[in-house]
């Protein structure tokens, strides 16, 4: 189940219909990501994010493949909020369940990392008095890089 929105999420919820996947599942891996106050700039108020409609969420469905082929997945979820956000508002969430907490939590990394640098989002920090548009970080680059 993949979601691009601009409406929150609750995270409990996704987390109950992860469990209720089926028998096999023996493990589950979840990652919420926040606005928080700083970034590029200092004293970040909020954010604003934007996306390539269908792309999107045709891309993050390959990631959902991609980790599918690595590990055993027996179901992801992700959402993905766009709009305007606020301090410590919920920005993404990744849930993977499987058999083994391995495969959870490496196919939970890799689509999160992969998630920052291949799907086609935009993210502007917004400050008091100014707006700046992210560039994408070579850390961010790398982290992803390190799973081929």
């Amino acid at each position: 189940m993949i979601r691009v929105q601009q409406q929150d999420f609750d995270p409990a919820e996704e987390y109950r219909a992860l469990r209720g996947s089926g028998s096999g599942t023996g493990a589950i891996a979840t990652f919420t990501g926040l606005v928080r106050d700083s970034g590029d700039l200092d004293g970040v108020t909020g954010l604003f994010l934007e996306h390539y409609p269908g792309m999107t969420e045709q891309v993050i469905e390959g990631l959902v493949r991609e980790a599918s082929g690595r590990w055993d997945v027996h179901e992801a979820r992700i959402i993905h909020r766009v709009g305007y956000l606020s301090l410590g508002e919920q920005i993404v969430f990744v849930g993977v369940c499987s058999a083994h907490r391995g495969d959870a939590f490496a196919a939970c990394e890799f689509i999160m990392d992969a998630l920052k640098t291949s799907a086609p989002f935009w993210k502007k920090e917004i400050t008091g008095d100014s707006e700046h548009w992210v560039e994408q970080r070579a850390a961010d680059l790398d982290r992803t890089r390190s799973w081929e």
